[in-house]
């Protein structure tokens, strides 16, 4: 576990090959918007959300780690140009992982509110989302 959030704590679109240090070749993939399977296509998924974000970090609250899962909680930093007039938005969520007999990840789900990473700031729409959240919670 020590291996992965490290790698994710320096990740960037400059050293992507790292993933493999990481992720079986095999590696299934799945977030509230993709699934992706096979360690070159998570490759490029990652190197189409650098190329795309001005920022991506990860802080990590606390993990968890049994011989063959484990469980990540995390706050994701992102800013992106065409989202809350680019400034930084705050996205909490958790992982689960399943590990590999060589110990890589050869299962990674993400569990995070799309719609507070993304809906709830594209013009016009996330105010229509801000709108039904308000009108759920009344």
């Amino acid at each position: 576990m020590k291996d992965f959030l490290e790698v994710y704590r320096s990740l960037s679109g400059e050293n992507l090959h790292r993933l493999a240090d990481i992720y079986t070749a095999d590696v299934h993939f799945v977030d509230p918007a993709h699934e992706i399977n096979g360690l070159d296509n998570l490759r490029d998924y990652f190197d189409n959300l650098y190329t795309n974000v001005t920022s991506v970090e990860f802080q990590f609250h606390d993990h968890f780690r049994s011989e063959e899962s484990g469980y990540v909680r995390w706050t994701m930093l992102l800013s992106h140009p065409r989202l809350n007039s680019g400034r930084q938005i705050e996205v909490p969520g958790s992982s689960f992982l399943k590990f590999s007999s060589d110990d890589k990840v050869s299962y990674h789900r993400d569990y995070f509110d799309l719609g507070s990473m993304l809906y709830q700031h594209i013009p016009v729409l996330g105010g229509i989302v801000k709108y039904i959240n308000r009108r759920l919670g009344s």
